[in-house]
């Protein structure tokens, strides 16, 4: 369970650690508006384009292996994000998200190995860390680190990057390949002609385009608003709320995971929450971003585990970088469409609106989902 949660860990910490850094970056590198936003969205998109390779490099030399790659490359590509100047910047930081890619689909396999009668608990581990690495990269960096970089922004990258071979290491050398090798029941790539691919991803892009969104559009609608001094309060409430969504899984997490109707639920207090931020003026307002953000972590952990419950083996693999593939597509694209909304009716408080519009399209698929126990008999 340590080795999940400090791996889990690196899955978001260096690309949070980007929003607090990017105006001095910018500043320094002289970039402009959408080149500082592309240093948080970038790696995201990444992520979807180096899933599957993932899930083959899985399949060729086993979940462990890929996992001490990644954690390697990680630590090295975003340390080398402050090396040159832009084209090396960008350069390292889409070969972070391809190390990023790596560790999403191994965590979900060796969960199945390591651990198979665990599957909730370890996923609420691994995604504890994940998550924790959020708020500390984004509420460390400026305050801490950067102060004890002397102000140096390329110093700050690389005091954030390096521990990562630390998670590495535990791993290399506290497991073997005997004990961590996925047995062969399939192949690589993702069923693409299964539904269950398109729903998971479908929904994780729910989960995901309202917690990316609202960050990325909360300041604008604030500032719209008249609100701007609101904004550290609202950031730290929605943000805040990661941290019990997982908390409140390690206590709910035996009995939700799996039942669609928890999932379902969610994605609807989510959207509630999200329509009352964009309703209610003032505090009221901001007071509805705490179940919006509460229940896009719960649902973004109910979704992660269902991977390991629905297959076994390099199948938990290709599942996972399928539907993470698909999440991340859709995580760069709403929030995205979001933006060319708000500028053609000219009002922020619109980027909004496809997010609200895509949550309520993709609610209805937690109802399909097919019951863990039958299918996971199915995979056996």
């Amino acid at each position: 369970m340590l080795l999940l949660w400090s791996a889990g860990v690196y899955l978001r910490l260096t690309v949070m650690v980007a929003p607090p850094l990017a105006p001095t970056i910018a500043a320094d590198l002289g970039l402009g508006q959408a080149a500082t936003g592309a240093l948080t969205t970038f790696p995201i998109l990444m992520l979807a384009i180096a899933g599957l390779a993932a899930s083959w490099l899985i399949s060729r030399i086993g979940a462990r292996r890929t996992l001490v790659i990644a954690l390697i490359l990680v630590a090295f590509s975003s340390a080398a994000r402050g090396v040159g100047g832009v084209a090396a910047l960008f350069g390292a930081t889409a070969l972070m998200g391809v190390a990023i890619a790596g560790i999403q689909p191994s965590l979900p396999t060796l969960l199945t190995i390591w651990s198979p009668q665990r599957i909730a608990l370890g996923t609420a581990v691994y995604m504890n860390g994940m998550l924790m690495g959020e708020v500390l990269g984004s509420t460390l960096t400026l305050p801490l680190v950067l102060p004890l970089a002397d102000g140096d922004w390329r110093l700050a990258l690389v005091m954030w990057s390096m521990p990562a071979l630390i998670p590495a290491m535990l791993v290399f050398g506290l497991t073997r390949d005997r004990d961590s090798r996925a047995p062969d029941t399939g192949g690589w790539m993702p069923a693409w002609r299964e539904g269950l691919v398109w729903r998971l991803g479908i929904l994780l892009g729910a989960s995901g385009s309202l917690f990316f969104g609202v960050n990325a559009y909360l300041g604008p609608v604030l500032e719209g608003r008249g609100e701007d001094g609101l904004l550290d309060l609202a950031l730290g409430l929605f943000n805040g709320t990661q941290l019990l969504a997982s908390a409140l899984m390690f206590w709910l997490g035996r009995r939700w995971i799996g039942r669609p109707m928890p999932l379902f639920a969610m994605l609807l207090i989510g959207l509630s929450g999200l329509g009352g931020f964009v309703l209610l003026p003032g505090i009221p307002g901001i007071i509805a971003l705490f179940p919006a953000g509460l229940a896009a972590g719960i649902t973004l952990i109910l979704i992660v585990a269902l991977p390991p419950l629905y297959t076994r083996g390099n199948r938990t693999a290709a599942l996972a970088a399928g539907m993470f593939a698909i999440g991340a597509v859709n995580n760069f694209l709403v929030p995205l469409l979001g933006g060319v909304v708000a500028d053609y009716r000219d009002n922020v408080v619109y980027a909004l609106i496809p997010i609200f519009v895509y949550g309520l399209i993709a609610a209805p698929l937690a109802r399909r989902l097919p019951d863990p126990a039958t299918a996971a008999a199915q995979t056996d």
